[in-house]
């Protein structure tokens, strides 16, 4: 049996960002369609991180395994407009996803946690109503990283690579609307933002090439494909 699809209305916040882990399993992410509630339903998949077995199937050691249908499918739930979704040199799964008027967030995605949007993020609606900040609600995971002003991020990767080694084990996030690529480090004291640079062009992707090169591409008409390396 296939995983389940559900039909819904809504102009973007698709997510449909797809990674296989170390065992084989296939993670997909799905955003919230700008419904912002579907979130935290778990009879949905919106607003959700799934886990299947490589022919669709659920596996039993998912967190709501038990409950049966859609809900079977949900390994983390409580997210916006996840766009990047990577394992680390360690195996640990992030992404990074759009949060709404601020609070962009990078999350460590964890069997069955909620990141408790839209009922906390670290910014606002677009609407201008606030949203209680992650602090007031610890119950739910809080982001590693979280930018405001926003980078609207795109994509996500974690290096492995020899072309730049200083940055072995650093993750790359694709910026939009801030037309950069954002490299994330990580220490004892946590992550966080260690450089930007600046692309002039909205980053759709970033990718690791064979040679340890960093690949971006553009966004929109006439958007290039770049090959950076250290020479």
């Amino acid at each position: 049996m296939g995983p389940s699809v559900e039909k819904v209305d809504g102009r973007g916040h698709y997510g449909h960002r797809i990674a296989f882990d170390r065992d084989g399993f296939l993670f997909i992410s799905s955003g919230e369609r700008q419904k912002f509630t579907p979130a935290q339903d778990l009879t949905a998949n919106l607003g959700k991180i799934v886990r299947l077995n490589d022919d669709g199937s659920v596996p039993a050691d998912n967190p709501f395994a038990d409950r049966g249908g859609v809900t079977a499918e949900i390994w983390s739930l409580g997210h916006r407009n996840p766009l990047g979704l990577a394992f680390d040199l360690q195996g640990r799964l992030w992404n990074v996803e759009m949060g709404p008027r601020g609070g962009d967030e990078l999350n460590r995605v964890e069997r069955g946690a909620n990141y408790g949007y839209p009922l906390v993020s670290n910014g606002d609606h677009y609407s201008g109503e606030p949203i209680p900040d992650h602090s007031t609600r610890p119950d739910f995971a809080a982001p590693a990283v979280w930018w405001n002003p926003v980078i609207s991020p795109s994509s996500l990767l974690f290096y492995g690579g020899d072309e730049f080694r200083q940055w072995r084990g650093s993750a790359f996030v694709g910026g939009l609307s801030s037309q950069s690529l954002v490299r994330v480090e990580f220490g004892p004291d946590g992550a966080r933002e260690a450089e930007r640079f600046d692309m002039d062009e909205r980053i759709r992707a970033v990718e690791q090439g064979p040679d340890g090169a960093l690949w971006l591409l553009e966004d929109g008409r006439g958007g290039r494909l770049l090959k950076l390396t250290a020479r």
